[in-house]
């Protein structure tokens, strides 16, 4: 039970606060994973920032600072995400070259429930 509390303190969504920029998404277990996590899935978490020039430079970054905290991470993948601060809209879309498609019908979900105000769009076309 512990386990599950803890990985509900890691936030579901980081990105940038505008711009158009990688992300990827992570699945994160307690280290040890299985039932003695509390919750054998662990859960997804969405990260994406505009300074980093790979999509592995926002994973490895993601993975080290959790894996510092005893959680284990895996990259689902990854794709690209339009933040238009000022217009409310989110678009997600495109892939990762080195991970792969991201379920980008899971990243809007996470992203809809950060921001519920915002129009949320997502599409498999673009890079």
């Amino acid at each position: 039970m512990a386990a599950a509390a803890a990985l509900a303190r890691v936030a579901d969504v980081d990105i940038d606060a505008g711009g158009v920029f990688k992300y990827v998404l992570v699945r994160v277990r307690t280290a040890g994973g299985g039932a003695a996590a509390g919750n054998g899935n662990g859960k997804d978490i969405v990260r994406g920032y505009g300074w980093a020039e790979y999509h592995a430079d926002i994973y490895d970054k993601t993975a080290s600072e959790l894996e510092k905290q005893g959680y284990d991470c895996e990259c689902l993948g990854g794709g690209r995400i339009s933040h238009q601060r000022e217009e409310k809209k989110i678009h997600v879309y495109g892939y990762s070259v080195g991970f792969g498609r991201a379920n980008h019908s899971v990243t809007t979900e996470k992203l809809k429930a950060k921001y519920p105000d915002y129009e949320i769009t997502w599409a498999d076309e673009g890079y």
